[in-house]
């Protein structure tokens, strides 16, 4: 019997991607853990140097199957950042003392509702909607105001 290997602790830097057309229809999904909690897209970093729109477009592919990189898809950094409590319940994910979250806010605008690849042990449902109703749906508040940023920020990518 060998040893066990270490378990590697959560980064406690993630992101937060707004997928969404120019009209400004938002893309929601369903945890998989937790029914009725419709969110955006998250996850954290793999390792702290990963920069934060690499972890944007790894977590699009991995929870939707889309390319973030796609010629006619604009993935950019709206630089909001999120800062948080992490929940108890979750604390034993990340390094002993570790008790906030940064959360970096992304925005990537997609030519129209598509089907989007779920990954199921994360996911169970998706749904389109124009902004406001995504609003309404998200369970996280940080979600629900960076969806509120879209008709400032036009839907379409700012230079």
């Amino acid at each position: 019997m060998g040893a066990e290997p270490a378990r590697a602790f959560k980064v406690p830097q993630s992101v937060l991607v707004v997928i969404h057309t120019p009209a400004l229809e938002v893309l929601l999904i369903e945890r998989a853990d937790a029914p009725g909690f419709w969110q955006s897209v998250t996850g954290s970093k793999d390792t702290f140097d990963e920069p934060f729109e690499r972890t944007a477009a790894r977590e699009v592919q991995e929870e939707t199957g889309l390319d973030a990189g796609a010629s006619d898809h604009a993935l950019r950094d709206w630089g909001l950042e999120n800062v948080y409590e992490i929940y108890p319940q979750w604390r034993h994910r990340y390094a002993p003392g570790v008790t906030h979250n940064t959360e970096r806010v992304f925005g990537l605008c997609v030519p129209r509702p598509v089907p989007v690849r779920l990954e199921p042990r994360e996911h169970r449902d998706q749904v389109w909607l124009p902004w406001r109703d995504a609003v309404e749906r998200c369970f996280s508040p940080s979600n629900a105001e960076a969806i509120a940023w879209l008709p400032r920020l036009g839907g379409m990518p700012r230079q």
